[in-house]
């Protein structure tokens, strides 16, 4: 069966989805945010097969998430590293993190401890906020153009 695309979608999760959104796009991200750049590390690290590291590696460029340089001699080797765009991936990618240790936790290990490189302090969870720095929960919000649409109904 093959997968369906959402290039047309007016749902920006639905086209992200289309870049980031498969089995294997995020944990390279995530690598790469870690520092990996080879493939062969990309590889070892992941433990995925040279096809589909070769196919997701190929996409990521193509969506201008990660770029492709060339190391070594007559562009005998590569690295590949993270874009403005793919950089912009990371408080999802924390907060996909944070999901999953509250979720779906590690049986053999705890979360993992990120640092705030300054102040040597635990980051905060990531959370929505107004624009006045107030926690907002799903409730909290409303999409006017969602609203425009809803059919209102006449109180008896």
């Amino acid at each position: 069966m093959a997968r369906k695309r959402f290039d047309d979608s007016n749902c920006s999760v639905a086209r992200a989805l289309n870049e980031v959104g498969d089995w294997w796009s995020l944990l390279i991200v995530l690598q790469a945010m870690y520092g990996t750049r080879r493939f062969v590390d990309f590889q070892q690290e992941l433990g995925i097969a040279r096809n589909i590291l070769c196919d997701r590696l190929a996409k990521l460029v193509d969506n201008e998430v990660l770029r492709k340089v060339e190391v070594g001699e007559h562009g005998s080797r590569h690295e590949y590293r993270l874009t403005e765009k793919g950089r912009d991936l990371f408080p999802v990618v924390i907060a996909l993190r944070q999901w999953g240790d509250k979720w779906n936790p590690s049986p053999e290990q705890g979360p993992l401890d990120l640092r705030d490189r300054e102040t040597r302090q635990p980051i905060q969870q990531m959370q929505v906020q107004s624009a006045k720095g107030k926690p907002l929960t799903i409730r909290d919000v409303f999409m006017p153009d969602l609203e425009a649409r809803t059919p209102k109904t006449k109180a008896s």
